[in-house]
């Protein structure tokens, strides 16, 4: 993980965007700044005025998807369904603040919280079908996986130390030999199709919805260029019964690609609930909830 200064913000708030607009970008020097309401660990955003945001990594590791997004968002754009952030600006480092930044539109629509949502089954075929839309995307020039993508479109491989200590710290805490056994069936099922664009983070607070459809997607700072399995995590972390069949159905993929997302599902529980197992109950119900659900996945499908 990037360490991330103690305050948390990198030092980031609102007076310093506003003197980077006015300083970078003074036709918006006028405009208002504040937080927005929902905010990432990434990065820092803030709206300016009612139409523009602008948006901040807050340490270094987080960088190299700024000049990713502001080169290939408006590239991708044209061929998906829905809306992604439109790059207005391209901000350097200045006034303190040691990192590119970027000017964005600003997107309508609330983060994809269930309740927010109106039929679920239909919002996972529209998450389908935007994945499907990626991945049919040109990829000529695209950045193949790697650590600007933190390995996501890689081999879940690259975490596999870490993925065995953690089993190791939460043996006899959750089920660790079907934990282990579908971890290597994730491994094992090496991938050798034709690289594609995935989104690297197909989670709730990246997706937007106005009256329970989703609109936009947001956040492309892990995308990239290599294996799509990545993007089906969302099966298990955002869908259950008839959504995720639905969603299963939609989006297709042959049953390594499936072994492989159940693998990158797997890597995130185990790390976090590892992290406040014995201190914080909440959280780590969900992370043994969807460590259950995936190893029940391995033993239907597999």
């Amino acid at each position: 993980m990037v360490p991330t200064p103690p305050d948390g913000r990198a030092g980031i708030d609102a007076a310093l965007v506003k003197c980077l607009v006015a300083a970078q970008f003074p036709q918006w020097s006028d405009l208002p700044v504040r937080p927005v309401e929902v905010d990432g660990w990434d990065n820092r955003t803030y709206r300016i005025g009612d139409t523009l945001t602008a948006r901040l990594p807050t340490a270094a590791g987080y960088v190299p998807a700024v000049a990713k997004e502001n080169e290939w968002l408006p590239r991708l754009a044209p061929s998906l369904p829905y809306a992604v952030p439109p790059i207005l600006g391209e901000g350097v480092p200045g006034e303190g603040y040691p990192h590119p930044w970027s000017v964005r539109g600003w997107l309508d629509g609330e983060t994809a919280a269930p309740e927010r949502i109106g039929d679920m089954a239909q919002f996972a075929d529209s998450v389908a079908g935007f994945i499907l839309a990626l991945q049919r995307c040109d990829t000529t020039g695209g950045p193949l996986a790697g650590e600007h993508s933190w390995y996501r479109g890689a081999s879940p491989a690259y975490y596999d130390e870490e993925t065995r200590r953690c089993l190791a710290a939460l043996d006899g805490r959750v089920d660790t030999d079907r934990a282990a056994v579908v971890w290597d069936a994730a491994l094992a099922a090496e991938w050798r199709g034709t690289p594609v664009w995935f989104h690297g983070d197909i989670a709730p607070g990246n997706l937007l919805v106005d009256d329970g459809k989703l609109t936009a997607v947001i956040d492309f700072g892990t995308s990239g260029v290599g294996d799509p399995a990545c993007d089906l995590v969302a099966a298990w972390g955002m869908f259950s019964g008839e959504s995720r069949e639905v969603f299963r159905r939609a989006v297709g993929q042959d049953e390594g690609t499936w072994a492989r997302a159940r693998g990158w599902l797997l890597w995130k529980c185990l790390l976090t609930l590892s992290g406040y197992i014995d201190t914080d109950p909440e959280r780590a119900a969900v992370d043994r909830r969807l460590i259950a659900e995936v190893l029940a996945d391995h033993d239907l499908f597999s």
